[in-house]
């Protein structure tokens, strides 16, 4: 297969861009989708009973959950209302990961 000299200098003049989009992909894009897909799952595995920790850094334990807004005991007699999105991490999800 001969290569005529434009076509190697289309190659050579778009070749960089091609290598960059790709390296984008696999950097940025890729890690980006798969966090949005893990952090999905952790919000729809909440249950009554799990700990929790806020963005905001506040600790409970879930004592309800509706369409969007989780109930949670930061104290004796204490529940608050958050945003399901609110949510940062399900400590008792992570603890049996460790294990």
């Amino acid at each position: 297969m001969d290569l005529n000299p434009e076509m190697m200098n289309m190659l050579v003049s778009y070749g960089p861009i091609v290598v960059m989009i790709v390296i984008f992909y696999f950097m940025l894009y890729r890690p980006q989708k798969k966090e949005q897909s893990r952090r999905k799952e952790m919000l729809d595995s909440l249950k009554k009973g799990n700990k929790v920790m806020t963005i905001g850094g506040i600790y409970g334990e879930v004592t309800a959950i509706k369409e969007n807004i989780v109930t949670v005991k930061i104290a004796d007699k204490v529940e608050i209302e958050v945003a399901r999105a609110s949510i940062n991490t399900n400590v008792t999800q992570e603890k049996k990961a460790e294990q």
